[in-house]
């Protein structure tokens, strides 16, 4: 699992983990059962202490996305064909949804933008039971 980071960037470097981790997830690299490395292997690998990878991978467990356990280490749970989401779940994410919304609607960034960022995002992800061309416009070209 290839992983990138910045350092310095605005983002906590947990933060970062998790949200590549769920991308590997959805994109369908990290499928359910698939064993992620160690919390210390890892840390060294992106030289950083293994307490930022330790708090990564609990975010993870937290949202149900992760299985920890003493032998088998960090087992990914979920992927997009587990099932519907856990009950409150689509709630908090919307909630989350509207908060990255509104920062671009404060920069300035115009509707249609937005929505040309969210498809390019979409067509990456391995959405489960999706087409090839699924999203596509009609009369576009497939």
């Amino acid at each position: 699992m290839l992983l990138t980071i910045e350092p310095d960037g605005p983002v906590p470097i947990y933060q970062q983990i998790r949200d590549r981790i769920v991308e590997a997830i959805a994109v369908g690299d990290l499928p359910r059962g698939a064993g992620l490395p160690a919390t210390r292997q890892l840390a060294v690998d992106l030289v950083i202490n293994f307490h930022t990878v330790n708090k990564a991978y609990d975010v993870l467990r937290q949202e149900g996305l992760l299985r920890i356990g003493r032998k088998s280490g960090a087992v990914v749970q979920r992927d997009a064909a587990s099932g519907p989401p856990e009950p409150g779940w689509e709630q908090d994410w919307a909630a989350r949804l509207r908060t990255l919304l509104a920062e671009a609607t404060v920069q300035g960034l115009p509707a249609d933008d937005v929505i040309r960022h969210c498809q390019a995002a979409l067509a990456g992800f391995a959405f489960p039971g999706a087409s090839a061309d699924a999203g596509a416009k009609p009369g576009a070209p497939r």
